[in-house]
């Protein structure tokens, strides 16, 4: 078995981890849930749930990776609870299981690119995204998506995946903030920062039983929780550099990205008519795609974004194979190449039915959201904070230089509040899948 990897530098980690976070969830899931459930509205309660309920969990999950140094599910036999591995086990399935249609929809990142550049997709959007995302074709760039992800991971911690977000996360960055400043030249592109950033408050408390349990969704997708992501990133740590710090880092650049994504998406759709309550998930594929065909310069326009797509789907991507291509190589004698080539293999095969049937993958992603996200945070935060207890709190204080009472602030935060919050989530969620008229647990068969 190999000497196991580290970050080379602090700076590493943080946007490693923040690639993780910043991806799809924030450029695809982010806009089209905002404008589903209220604007405003939504993002108030998504910013609360991301501070108040995600920055406890992804702390939750430092601790457990970084103390361990192992992997999501090695790591509670090395804690000393084995009987725990099962929490682990969820969390390495959830991020298996979303990989498998997040990169079907990576495909269709990379197919847009190219209708960018020949304007394919202008003149009828709906009609070029029915075409497009479903069927052979996009079951070829599932597979060129993934070999795109295989490719970083196999290269490993330090010259694959660090090398990689060093260049991505500050791309990201830099050039959301330029089409964010291009959208605000747009004519009539003021009012969408009215519906992004002037909350409803009668339509939210009118609402708040259905925005909760996405809002709450949502920061646990964008953030990488419950997916094992950052118990493996926090498991190559290598030094006690404050896990405290570099949780909030992450917390506040994740959600800023997604608000700059909001400040991209709104106002086009504003600024072209388009009503966002109607733009369900294929807002950035039919609804801002159809947009970049009536500005000026839409081609290039359009081949910017889809390109930051791309940089934040990959990023987003590496860190859920590596979940899995991390166990392997802990507890097997097999290279890291061809574990991630293997894995890669059998995520792909899992998202053929995707591929062929968009109804597929949004029962796949319904799935995730109401019971495989909530059910693995919960299970983290039950043994961090109930089970793990005081040595959790010891390993978040190292390299802090904080007191003692911040640590205890979020052992009973995680212990109370926090875990209340998943709770109803997941109740949310198990009434929508197993209760409602239409129960979404049955798959589109």
């Amino acid at each position: 078995m190999t000497e196991r990897e580290t970050w080379a530098t602090r700076a590493g980690f943080i946007l490693a981890a923040v690639g993780s976070a910043v991806g799809l969830g924030n450029i695809w899931q982010f806009p089209f849930k905002t404008a589903e459930f209220g604007g405003a509205s939504f993002l108030i309660v998504y910013l609360v749930a991301a501070l108040g309920i995600g920055l406890p969990a992804i702390l939750a999950e430092f601790v457990i990776g970084r103390k361990a140094n192992l992997n999501t599910i090695s790591a509670f036999e090395k804690l000393g609870y084995k009987e725990w591995r099962v929490v682990g086990a969820i969390g390495l399935f959830t991020g298996f299981w979303i990989l498998s249609y997040y990169s079907v929809v990576g495909g269709w990142v990379l197919r847009y690119i190219g209708g960018s550049l020949t304007g394919a997709y202008f003149a009828a959007p709906a009609e070029y995204f029915g075409q497009v995302s479903a069927g052979m074709d996009a079951l070829a760039l599932h597979a060129v998506f993934m070999a795109l992800v295989v490719g970083i991971v196999a290269a490993g911690i330090e010259d694959g995946i660090e090398k990689a977000t060093k260049l991505m996360v500050p791309s990201i960055v830099v050039i959301l903030g330029a089409l964010a400043v291009f959208a605000f030249t747009l004519p009539g592109a003021s009012a969408g920062y009215a519906y992004f950033l002037s909350p409803d408050f009668n339509a939210l408390s009118e609402n708040l039983a259905e925005i909760v349990p996405f809002a709450v969704g949502q920061a646990f997708f964008s953030l990488s929780l419950g997916m094992g992501a950052m118990i493996t990133y926090a498991s190559y740590i290598d030094g006690d550099q404050s896990l405290f710090g570099d949780g909030i880092t992450i917390v506040f650049l994740n959600s800023f990205v997604g608000i700059l994504a909001g400040l991209v998406v709104l106002p086009l759709l504003f600024a072209q008519g388009i009503d966002p309550n109607t733009s369900g998930a294929g807002a950035v594929f039919i609804s801002v795609a159809g947009a970049f065909g009536d500005i000026p310069g839409g081609q290039i326009i359009g081949l910017v974004f889809f390109a930051v797509v791309l940089i934040a789907a990959l990023s987003s991507a590496i860190s859920l194979l590596e979940v899995v291509v991390s166990w392997a190589i802990d507890n097997y004698d097999v290279s890291r190449p061809q574990m991630a080539v293997g894995l890669g293999g059998a995520i792909f095969l899992l998202g053929v039915p995707s591929a062929i049937d968009t109804a597929w993958l949004g029962w796949f992603d319904t799935l995730a959201y109401q019971l495989l996200l909530p059910l693995s945070v919960l299970g983290i935060l039950v043994f961090a904070a109930w089970v793990y207890g005081a040595p959790a709190i010891d390993e978040l204080m190292k390299g802090s230089g904080l007191g003692e009472g911040v640590g205890l602030t979020w052992l009973w935060l995680a212990r109370t509040l926090v875990i209340v919050a998943v709770v109803a989530t997941l109740a949310l969620g198990l009434q929508t899948l197993f209760l409602a008229e239409s129960p979404a647990i049955v798959p589109p068969l």
